[in-house]
């Protein structure tokens, strides 16, 4: 196509030319990628996974997709978390096919600014039921640079339920998040949904700014 001869395709990763970032163009880089690991959180509430640390080429990934128009990559973190479902240490009756993926929220001006919600791109292109079922109420700020006590207050009652994109009543759900750093976000979302009556028995995350270890 005459875009590409114009524009040459880039690895969101690492930069090299003539690759989107695909299992063929760019193995190296989804090769950071692996078996979902536990990401250990203090508190109660679901066990958190996540596919890769926050660094180097998956920092790199995260925030081309998120941040920089690169909504290809919706595909590529949809097979990622695909072949990552079925690996998490959890039974569910009717196996990896019948869970429903429930994208983190983010606030209404970086949805704007970004052409939709990136994470729902993802839960669609897993191929697995996904539902828009929780938003951010006003007044929730940007979590850069909050610790945890301030991120949680943050969230504090400000994830609502989307009334028309919510799962069948009683469905089991993972939520799906980009970044767990010391997840507020995610635990929050949990129970919002589990107050609704879903079962959230895990949460899963693209990325970690935390230390993970093997899932077991």
């Amino acid at each position: 196509m005459l875009i590409n001869l114009l524009f040459p395709p880039s690895c969101a990763g690492c930069r090299a030319g003539g690759a989107r970032c695909c299992a063929r163009c760019c193995a190296r880089c989804l090769a950071v990628f692996g078996p979902p690991r536990r990401v250990p959180l203090p508190g109660k509430g679901p066990p958190v996974f996540a596919l890769a640390d926050y660094a180097g080429a998956a920092r790199e990934l995260v925030l081309a997709f998120k941040e920089r128009g690169r909504r290809d990559l919706a595909a590529v973190f949809g097979a990622l978390v695909a072949a990552a479902l079925p690996a998490l240490p959890v039974r569910w009756p009717g196996g990896p096919g019948n869970w429903w993926l429930v994208p983190a929220p983010s606030r209404r001006a970086a949805v704007r600014r970004r052409g939709g919600s990136h994470l729902l791109g993802a839960a669609r292109a897993a191929g697995l039921p996904a539902a828009p079922a929780l938003r951010f109420a006003p007044g929730v700020v940007e979590s850069v640079g909050l610790d945890a006590a301030a991120r949680r207050a943050n969230l504090a009652g400000r994830v609502r339920l989307v009334r028309g994109g919510l799962p069948p009543p009683g469905a089991a759900v993972v939520v799906l998040d980009d970044v767990v750093t010391t997840g507020a976000t995610a635990s929050e979302c949990a129970s919002v949904l589990e107050a609704a009556g879903f079962r959230v028995p895990v949460i899963m995350a693209l990325t970690t700014a935390r230390r993970s270890h093997p899932a077991g």
